[in-house]
């Protein structure tokens, strides 16, 4: 599959897509044609400029003030690349960086950065190629774009840093030396419209979010089997109560439900109790609440994936170079936090419902052990459960309500929203292993259900899950099971 990047509007599902089919990346006449024309509208204003330009004539932050001679202005781009690759801390995970040069090619590719088109052209050849640079989790306020690690990005543009290739670490010259190519001499503005942009913080949300639709579905499905196994009841999913408070994630939670819960004969039968907990009754309300907000959160990361996010902004048609702020994170970072609570709040649920069923209620064994007491059964995993949903609760603590100026105060707000991201991710990983924690505990406890049978979709998402992880008869060793579970959340279809 080839993708002809272009102004067309980029989707989540496309974005989606590109990454899950190994796409080959390549630009459209219509972005070629942008790219030049604006390059060329740049090299012409640098001969009859009569005025500084921010990045483009002066220095950076707070040396805006200082002018370049024009003879250091290709010095300048190649000395900021250099100089701003300060990041620390763990790498960042290559699927993630893979999505950063994508988002990076693509915001360059409108024609209003002023980029050559072969640093563009560089860029993609690293895509299609899964040369990928070592990038930094710490370093990035959020603003300014995502500097440092955009920074580390670059670096390999100018031959310098480092890259993964074919599952090694490398200096990028060796590569750049195998591949027959040299390394890009930076003209005016590159090196800013190359750091300047919200990349690294849209390529975590991206990744974030495509897993967050996925968790989502996960949290109905795995929650639709505890509901059977804790022999819970049908009414909280009927579509009367819905209608009454029309929010459009819980219409769909309760759809969902009824349809996963069709033909069930669990569902069925008669019930001693006439309520459930919060945990099993209320998850229309708090999974819906989590489904608007990945809608919400979708909305605003699909517009930031197809701007312009560096400074300054070139037009060419109206002989104008802007100097403004859309490299400021604040209008990602604010959602980023927000996905992390609601994220956080799937977890919190989740081991809400695995804490009742390992209470030995409703006929279900303490522990969901044949024999408690010699075995303790399924005590421990729902303590891993509710230390890793504490964590997520120090986690979803909003990085986005910071600022801490920088710059000798030029840059006196930022938006913290890198903090954010990385946090966003972290949180991610967490939810997915609680929720395989809580399907791990729901297949025990169906199976004390026994004859009776769930609906065709649970069962079949039990009889596969079940090729992975046995029935625990007498204790065992857990974490690999768990490990087990989590890897079946990743790879594993969705029923509906």
């Amino acid at each position: 599959m080839i993708h002809y990047i272009s102004s067309e509007r980029l989707t989540l599902e496309k974005l989606k897509e590109i990454i899950d089919s190994h796409a080959t990346l390549a630009l459209s006449d219509e972005s070629r044609a942008a790219v030049l024309k604006c390059r060329a509208y740049l090299d012409s204003k640098m001969e009859d400029i009569d005025r500084p330009i921010y990045g483009i004539t002066t220095g950076f932050g707070s040396l805006y003030n200082v002018t370049i001679p024009k003879d250091e202005l290709s010095a300048l781009q190649h000395n900021l690349v250099m100089s701003h690759a300060c990041g620390t801390g763990e790498k960042v995970r290559p699927e993630i960086v893979k999505i950063m040069l994508f988002l990076k090619a693509q915001s360059l590719s409108y024609g209003h950065s002023g980029v050559q088109l072969e640093t563009l052209q560089r860029l993609i050849d690293m895509f299609n190629s899964d040369i990928l640079p070592i990038v930094y989790q710490q370093g990035s306020l959020g603003a300014s774009g995502d500097l440092a690690p955009l920074a580390h990005m670059s670096l390999p543009l100018i031959g310098l840093g480092e890259v993964l290739y074919k599952g090694e670490v490398r200096p990028s010259a060796e590569v750049w030396a195998e591949k027959g190519w040299k390394p890009i001499t930076l003209q005016s503005k590159e090196g800013l419209a190359l750091l300047n942009g919200t990349q690294f913080m849209s390529a975590h949300a991206v990744w974030s979010l495509l897993k967050a639709i996925r968790l989502s579905k996960w949290a109905d499905v795995i929650g639709a089997m505890s509901l059977e196994a804790f022999d819970g009841r049908i009414e909280p999913f009927l579509p009367l109560t819905h209608r009454i408070r029309p929010h459009r994630g819980q219409i769909m939670t309760g759809e969902r439900f009824m349809q996963l819960l069709d033909g069930s004969e669990l569902i069925r039968r008669p019930k001693e109790h006439v309520q459930d907990p919060y945990s099993f009754r209320c998850i229309p309300q708090v999974h819906g609440a989590v489904k608007d907000n990945i809608l919400y959160v979708k909305s605003v990361i699909e517009n930031e994936i197809n701007s312009a996010t560096d400074n300054p902004n070139v037009f060419p048609d109206e002989d104008m170079v802007i100097s403004a702020g859309n490299f400021h994170g604040e209008p990602i970072a604010i959602p980023m936090d927000s996905l992390a609570i609601a994220l956080s709040e799937l977890s919190s649920i989740s081991e809400r419902r695995i804490y009742r069923l390992i209470h030995g209620l409703r006929g279900l064994p303490k522990y969901l052990a044949p024999n408690p007491g010699v075995n303790s059964g399924f005590m421990i995993p729902q303590y891993s459960a509710a230390s890793i949903v504490s964590q997520n609760k120090g986690l979803c603590w909003p990085a986005s309500c910071d600022s801490i100026p920088s710059s000798q105060g030029q840059e006196d707000h930022v938006s913290m929203g890198a903090n954010a991201a990385t946090k966003l991710v972290r949180v991610a990983d967490n939810v997915e292993t609680v929720l395989a924690i809580e399907l791990f505990n729901a297949a025990q406890a169906l199976e004390f259900r026994r004859p009776a049978r769930s609906s065709e979709p649970i069962e079949k998402v039990f009889a596969d899950y079940r090729k992975s992880v046995p029935f625990i008869e007498n204790d065992t060793y857990m974490h690999p099971l768990i490990e087990r579970s989590v890897k079946f959340l990743r790879t594993e279809e969705l029923p509906l």
